[in-house]
């Protein structure tokens, strides 16, 4: 896996030496197997994420290789989404990540779906939750494509301060 002080600045610029090593700590405390990569069950350890209905989407875009866990590497970039010293772009580009589920730089209608769909759960009917995404898109999708940019996103969830709640002290 490396050592700390291997990975380049580049890869991780808000962390310093100390919290890479803690980092490490914390990612071999939940490597139950010592694979060198977390699995889906091994970061459901994490209290953080084990209530939380997105867990899979989170997961999913830390894991950018697509291979279905999450190495050291990715651990870092992924968790340095949430450093204090991160920036509220990099918050919202995380964020608007966790809704663009085929990666390619859109939120879709059913892509929006799917994700308040995991939140929501049974609380909604699904024509009801359908309604939401539709009214949602047609608001806020500025340039009438059916579909939500980042820019378009970001000018909604960046007035929300959101970039301050996503944060995590290492």
């Amino acid at each position: 896996m490396g050592n700390e002080a291997s990975y380049p600045k580049e890869m991780c610029p808000h962390f310093d030496r100390d919290e890479i090593k803690r980092l490490r700590k914390s990612f071999k405390k939940l490597d139950l197997d010592s694979s060198g990569a977390l699995s889906v069950d091994e970061f459901m350890k994490l209290p953080e994420l084990k209530e939380n209905p997105l867990v899979q989407r989170v997961i999913e875009v830390f894991d950018t290789d697509g291979d279905g866990e999450v190495d050291f590497e990715e651990f870092i970039v992924g968790t340095s989404n949430f450093s204090v010293r991160g920036d509220g772009e990099q918050k919202l580009r995380f964020a608007f990540n966790i809704y663009d589920i085929d990666r390619d730089g859109y939120i879709s209608n059913g892509e929006l779906f799917q994700v308040l769909k995991m939140m929501v759960g049974d609380n909604l009917e699904d024509w009801q939750l359908q309604q939401l995404v539709d009214k949602t898109i047609i608001t806020l999708d500025k340039d009438g494509d059916g579909k939500l940019s980042f820019e378009e996103f970001s000018a909604v969830v960046g007035s929300l301060d959101l970039h301050k709640k996503l944060v995590v002290i290492v």
